[in-house]
């Protein structure tokens, strides 16, 4: 996919980076160094979307000719918000909550072109169910991945077969970036700028 617009994903993710280098797109990425916000009194859809708009607006002021786009995905189960967690403890207690339920996983999405003064916003929502986890497949788990830097504490894509049942929507959205939702996106915003 060739687009005329110079690209930055406002993201260090390798799993995000490598989500997108699969559509063909050239981009550099950039980290935000914004402190992302989980506030009570939002919902995990504003939570996920306000991330998103910071990180890419954080970019876009200094880097006002290029579309950055930027992205934060959360875990959610009813209202309740599960981050990163800050140790293998709180790991092993955000799976415990989601053994047998099924959640969300809120992707927000923030395009940015600060020189033509053009944004665009949405969110990805997707279902899923995970199986009956005991104690033990918990810990089993925990010790192939790197739970702290993985909203909910888990990954789809790293032996998510493991603790997942299945899923309801988009599955990269599940990843980290909602593929086909932002190929969509890019190839309007392309259309636009034409």
């Amino acid at each position: 996919m060739k687009l005329k617009t110079p690209i930055i994903l406002a993201s260090q993710s390798a799993r995000r980076r490598e989500l997108l280098t699969r559509l063909g797109v050239t981009f550099k990425c950039i980290n935000p160094s914004v402190e992302e916000c989980a506030s009570r009194f939002l919902t995990p859809t504003e939570i996920a979307r306000t991330n998103a708009h910071r990180k890419a607006l954080t970019v876009a002021r200094r880097y006002p000719d290029a579309l950055v786009i930027g992205s934060d995905t959360v875990v959610a189960l009813g209202s309740k918000v599960f981050g990163k967690p800050r140790d293998l403890l709180e790991a092993f207690t955000f799976l415990k909550k989601l053994s047998g339920s099924l959640h969300d996983v809120i992707t927000g999405v923030s395009m940015i072109h600060a020189g033509s003064r053009r944004e665009r916003l949405f969110s990805v929502h997707t279902s899923v169910a995970f199986q009956a986890l005991t104690k033990q497949r918990i810990r089993e788990y925990l010790s192939m991945i790197n739970p702290l830097d993985k909203a909910g504490a888990y990954a789809i894509q790293e032996h998510g077969e493991w603790i997942i049942g299945e899923i309801h929507g988009s599955y990269t959205n599940v990843v980290g970036l909602p593929m086909e939702h932002v190929r969509e996106a890019l190839i309007n915003w392309e259309k636009r700028t034409s």
